[in-house]
């Protein structure tokens, strides 16, 4: 007798779905808006000045349960300088077959470089274009940002990059948001950069 029941609950189910509107999503000209904390494609984040605000100290690949981010940390000197302080990450690849998107990384990240966007269009039909390098990840240049290597210019020590950070944010402010475009606009801002 629970058999029967059982069978007559599932089907409750489907009958109650088919009288319900269709939702049709007009995919791709019409994407779905993801919500606005989706964990999305990563972005590497500049500080005001086009600094990087990466310091290469790995641990967003330390954090990483599916160990998908592989980091190289490189000096910084004063004739070539990519980020405030003493070290830049010279090489930074996430392979995104292997990401799960759980968001740990920008939790590690002592400098809130690493934020994820809501870009969730990562399909390729190559496995290693699905390794994305530290120049694709890398936010484009905004108005007012020099292309690193370049001397400090928001202060004389890395203290005044930090200090002004919630003033000044840079890419940061609103990256999780707003997903860099082919051409290097931030979407619904008119703002313009480079494309990395």
């Amino acid at each position: 007798m629970g058999a029967i029941t059982g069978s007559f609950k599932g089907f409750g189910v489907t009958f109650s779905h088919m009288f319900k509107k269709v939702v049709t999503t007009d995919y791709p000209f019409k994407p779905p808006v993801s919500a606005p904390r989706y964990h999305g494609r990563h972005i590497l984040n500049r500080h005001p000045d086009g600094l990087e605000k990466c310091i290469g100290c790995e641990l967003c690949a330390w954090a990483c349960p599916a160990d998908a981010i592989y980091v190289e940390g490189g000096d910084n000197t004063d004739e070539q300088r990519f980020s405030p302080g003493e070290r830049y990450a010279s090489t930074y690849q996430i392979n995104y077959a292997r990401c799960i998107f759980c968001g740990l990384c920008i939790e590690a990240c002592p400098t809130r470089s690493l934020t994820m966007s809501n870009e969730y269009e990562l399909a390729r039909d190559n496995r290693q274009d699905l390794i994305f390098t530290k120049e694709q990840l890398l936010a484009p240049l905004l108005q007012g940002m020099e292309q690193p290597p370049h001397p400090m210019r928001l202060g004389d020590t890395e203290k005044d990059y930090y200090v002004g950070a919630l003033t000044n944010p840079g890419t940061s402010a609103g990256a999780e948001r707003a997903p860099w475009s082919e051409t290097g606009t931030v979407d619904g801002s008119g703002t313009t950069g480079e494309s990395s």
